[in-house]
C-alpha cells in the first residue's frame, strides 16, 4: 500500500509527539517541521531534533528569529515580559498568545508540502485547546483548510485527527503507542527542568494526572506537588 505523505508541524511537545507516533503507525511518510520564532522555550527544538533522529524521520528547523520583533506583545518572545504562572483558564494567560502563530506555521508547512508534493499538513490541535488562543479554534482551522487548497495547483489539506480528543485522551493514546514522554518538552521557561508552574506545565501535569499515566517529567525542586495543586487555585480540572 502506498504511503500517504504529510508535513507535521512538530514542536517536540506531548501532543505533536503523540501525533507523530500515530501517523507513523498509520503508515504515513512523515516530514517534521519546527520553527524558531524567537521563543524563550526553544529547548523544545532540540528535543524535536533528537526524537526525529531517533525515529529516522526527516526534520527541518526553520530560523524565523527575526520575526520576533513583530510578535513582541507575547511573553513567549518578549525577553522583558515575565511568563505568567497558573492554569490556562486564568485571564493572565492571554499574555502567552503569539500573534497569528498558527497561520505562520501552517503557511510554511503548506509551502513545503506543495514543494515535495505531500497531500496534507498535520497538526495536533485538540478539543482542549483554550479559547484564549483564537488560532486554535475550529473555525480558524476550517478556514485554513479551505485556503490551503486554493493557494496552489497542488492541493494540500489540513489533517487534524485529534480535534475531538482532550489532552487527557492524547496522553492515554501516547501511553498505548509507547511514546517516550521523558523525551518531550513543554515548559515555556525553557530552563534545564520543567518549571511545573507555567500554563503548559500545569496542563501537562493535569493530563498525566487525569489520564492515570505515570508522569516521567523531571520538574524543578520548587514546583508544587500534584496534591498542592489540587488544594490551591491551580487545582486540576476534573473532566
Amino acid at each position: 500500500m502506498q504511503k500517504k505523505n504529510t508535513i507535521l508541524i512538530y514542536s517536540g511537545g506531548m501532543d505533536s509527539t503523540v501525533l507523530l507516533y500515530q501517523l507513523l503507525k498509520d503508515n504515513y511518510a512523515v516530514r517534521c517541521l519546527s520553527i524558531d520564532y524567537g521563543q524563550k522555550h526553544k529547548r523544545e527544538l532540540q528535543y524535536a531534533k533528537t526524537l526525529c533522529g531517533n525515529l529516522s524521520v526527516e526534520h527541518k528547523i526553520i530560523d524565523l528569529t527575526s520575526v520576533a520583533q513583530l510578535l513582541s506583545n507575547s511573553s513567549l518572545v518578549n525577553q522583558g515580559q515575565p511568563i505568567p504562572e497558573g492554569h490556562y483558564e486564568k485571564e493572565s494567560m492571554k499574555a502567552t498568545v503569539v500573534p497569528n502563530r498558527n497561520m505562520i506555521l501552517l503557511s510554511l508547512a503548506t509551502a513545503w508540502a506543495i514543494n515535495c508534493k505531500a497531500s496534507s499538513v498535520s497538526y495536533a490541535a485538540h478539543s482542549g485547546d483554550h479559547a484564549i488562543y483564537p488560532d486554535c479554534r475550529e473555525s480558524f482551522a476550517q478556514g485554513m483548510n479551505d485556503v490551503m487548497q486554493l493557494c496552489d495547483w497542488h492541493s494540500v489539506t489540513l489533517n487534524r485527527p485529534f480535534v475531538d480528543l482532550t489532552k487527557t485522551d492524547i496522553c492515554q493514546l501516547g501511553a498505548k503507542l509507547q511514546v517516550p514522554y521523558e523525551e518531550t518538552w513543554s515548559c515555556y521557561l525553557g530552563k534545564d527542568l520543567h518549571c511545573g508552574r507555567c500554563g503548559t506545565c500545569i496542563e501537562r501535569r493535569e493530563a498525566f494526572h487525569l489520564a492515570g499515566v505515570e508522569d516521567p517529567t523531571e520538574y524543578a525542586p520548587e514546583a508544587p506537588t500534584i496534591q498542592q495543586m489540587l488544594e490551591t487555585n491551580w487545582k486540576l480540572n476534573e473532566e
